[in-house]
């Protein structure tokens, strides 16, 4: 099959089968045979099963020729991160505690509307133990690579999504950000990634969520446009979720054939915080020199909050973690954990009800800088990550020095609850993609995406990696 997933829109790959000009069966097999040919190099898919994914193709395809609808995604393949159900398949959250859990039965909320939207499901992505890493690498299967630069990472925790997306192995994938973890797996791998507002997309479900109050689970793609195309089949509430929010505007993809920038946007190159490397800010820069030329009046503010929030965001996560892995300290299991899994329960367990009463009263506090800010302004403007993607399994590198923490400028905005995106700004002197972070004010998905999509157009970069 003459055809590069990175190329078409999902629009346009459902209009050909919508309309039989290409089968569902023919999108499928060739999302097997680019996994075959690619997955080898990139460990993008941790589990793929493609005979259940060809029926499945099969039936959209007979749906098709009985004349029904067989939905706005008939037939696009997907790949879902493993840190969430596809019947069919284990959820291992890239964990030992879970290698040999049942495999599920049923989809999640996310991946069931996504698969009556019409889409097939090929296989599950990688991500690090339990989403709690940068970098999508684990002990059960190991490194994922980034497709522009297969030393490096793709950035994590929805790295193999990313990574299989930006390949041409599928077209569309879930993901998940509690911290960046949609956006920064997009900016590394050259993509347009969004972080919905928390509630917009359902977290609910049989089992609690992992990290309830910060997660969110979103489509990923390449482009804006089709991020708004998936987002228009899965938003929406749903009674087991807590955070859900009510349905909004008919339709997100209608809202953007007219994209434009705001009247003002606030840009920050360090939110007050946060050393960022040279070269990524430079980037950052030539991108916002273009959004300014297209009409947005760019009004640089050096401090958008007094300190970084990370200890306010790791007395949230690290007690997410304990919850999770502490029944397995005292088993054979508890040596084969991830160190950076171990630290946090260990430090989880010190948490105390008090500690994260003063988290939540942080949030709401850092939430309210910024409704003073877009008072002002539209949008907040940021790098997306301080660093250029790191080697597999090393820090990032701000300015030729290693730094942990090389994802700043991400986890602020889960705290806030704040819709927020990343698209690429352009490329490092070696070919590597730059993201830039847009940042909305509450329940401002809208604003996101259409700034999004117009930077996108205006940009006009030709982010296909060389695979």
């Amino acid at each position: 099959m003459a055809m590069d997933f990175r190329r078409e829109t999902l629009n346009g790959l459902a209009e050909q089968v919508r309309s039989a000009k290409v089968s569902a069966r023919e999108l499928v097999s060739h999302a097997l045979g680019q996994i075959d040919a690619l997955n080898g190099r990139l460990n993008a898919f941790v589990a793929v099963d493609g005979d259940p994914a060809l029926a499945e193709a099969t039936r959209v395809d007979e749906t098709v020729a009985r004349g029904d609808d067989p939905g706005p995604l008939a037939g696009i393949p997907i790949g879902v991160k493993d840190l969430e159900d596809a019947a069919g398949f284990r959820t291992t959250s890239g964990s030992v505690t879970r290698e040999h859990a049942a495999i599920a039965t049923n989809h999640s909320v996310l991946v069931e509307r996504l698969v009556a939207a019409g889409c097939v499901v090929v296989g599950k992505t990688n991500t690090p133990e339990l989403g709690c890493k940068a970098d999508t690498e684990n002990p059960l299967f190991g490194p994922t690579r980034n497709p522009w630069d297969q030393a490096r990472s793709p950035g994590g925790s929805s790295g193999g999504s990313a990574a299989a997306i930006a390949a041409g192995m599928v077209p569309l994938a879930t993901g998940s950000d509690g911290g960046g973890s949609i956006r920064i797996p997009s900016a590394l791998c050259g993509l347009s990634g969004l972080k919905p507002s928390l509630g917009r997309v359902p977290t609910g479900g049989p089992e609690p969520p992992g990290w309830p109050g910060l997660s969110t689970k979103g489509p990923m793609a390449r482009t804006t446009i089709d991020v708004a195309y998936a987002l228009d089949a899965v938003i929406g509430p749903d009674p087991s979720d807590l955070h859900a929010l009510p349905m909004p505007e008919p339709s997100w993809t209608a809202a953007l054939d007219d994209p434009h920038v705001p009247m003002a946007v606030a840009y920050s190159p360090n939110l007050g915080y946060a050393p960022v490397d040279a070269e990524v800010r430079a980037v950052c820069e030539r991108a916002l020199g273009v959004m300014s030329d297209a009409g947005a009046r760019v009004v640089e503010i050096e401090t958008v909050f007094a300190e970084d929030p990370i200890w306010t965001w790791l007395t949230m996560t690290n007690s997410f973690l304990a919850r999770s892995v502490e029944s397995f300290r005292d088993t054979p299991l508890w040596a084969r954990i991830d160190n950076v899994v171990q630290a946090s329960a260990d430090a989880g367990l010190k948490v105390t009800g008090a500690d994260l009463a003063r988290a939540m009263d942080e949030c709401h506090r850092l939430n309210l800088r910024l409704v003073r800010l877009f008072r002002e302004v539209r949008l907040l403007v940021t790098p997306t990550t301080a660093a250029l993607p790191p080697l597999c399994g090393e820090p990032g590198l701000i300015n030729g020095e290693p730094d942990l923490n090389w994802v700043r400028f991400t986890y602020p905005f889960n705290l806030t609850r704040s819709p927020a995106g990343t698209v690429c700004a352009g490329f490092s002197s070696g070919g590597l993609p730059v993201g830039l972070q847009l940042v909305g004010p509450q329940h401002g998905d809208l604003v996101v995406l259409r700034t999004m999509a117009a930077l996108e157009q205006a940009l006009a970069l030709d982010s296909v990696p060389p695979v």
